[in-house]
């Protein structure tokens, strides 16, 4: 008897087990091209990956710009209120999302750095920042140690460019211009 119910409780523990794991399996596949992030504003913004470009949800036929950076840096800092006029130009063909390097970064840092350096676009903190980054920059080819502010254009998936640094304000407008078709 004892034997029995043995047997019986490891076969149901195989079953289980290897149920759960091929269902994780399946879950890992479709995690690892899809990013859920949450914005200051407790929105959550849906990124996918699509062969070596990147596509929010909701924004077909718009221009996305990932601004890769953090708080503390001051090329980041200078850069966030030229993004904040680029999104004032473009409110309808724009959408730029700032994507925070830092780890466990305080909603209350992350908002002092959108009000001190008026950043008046989507700021997200989420636990899938540097994964989505880190996707970012690999399609690039950036390298591990790649330098902030990074801002990166897409449209409909496709890269359009990337700055690195600060970059006037000029240079992104003409690229989004030409995205346009403007």
């Amino acid at each position: 008897m004892f034997k029995k119910t043995i047997l019986i409780i490891s076969t149901l523990s195989i079953f289980l087990l290897g149920g759960c794991s091929k269902k994780d399996d399946a879950n890992d596949m479709v995690s690892k091209n899809e990013f859920v992030l949450t914005g200051l504003d407790k929105k959550e913004y849906v990124v996918k990956q699509q062969g070596s470009g990147f596509v929010l949800d909701g924004a077909k036929e718009k221009i996305v710009i990932f601004d890769i950076f953090a708080t503390w840096c001051p090329p980041c800092q200078d850069t966030a209120s030229h993004l904040t006029s680029l999104q004032e130009k473009f409110k309808n063909d724009v959408i730029i999302i700032g994507l925070t390097i830092e780890d466990k970064v305080a909603n209350s840092k992350l908002t002092e750095f959108a009000t001190k350096n008026h950043a008046k676009y989507i700021l997200v903190n989420s636990d899938q920042n540097r994964r989505l980054s880190d996707a970012i920059v690999n399609e690039l080819k950036l390298g591990e140690r790649y330098p902030i502010p990074l801002m990166v254009l897409y449209k409909d998936g496709k890269l359009v460019n990337h700055f690195v640094g600060v970059t006037e304000e000029e240079f992104i407008e003409s690229e989004i211009k030409n995205a346009l078709g403007k």
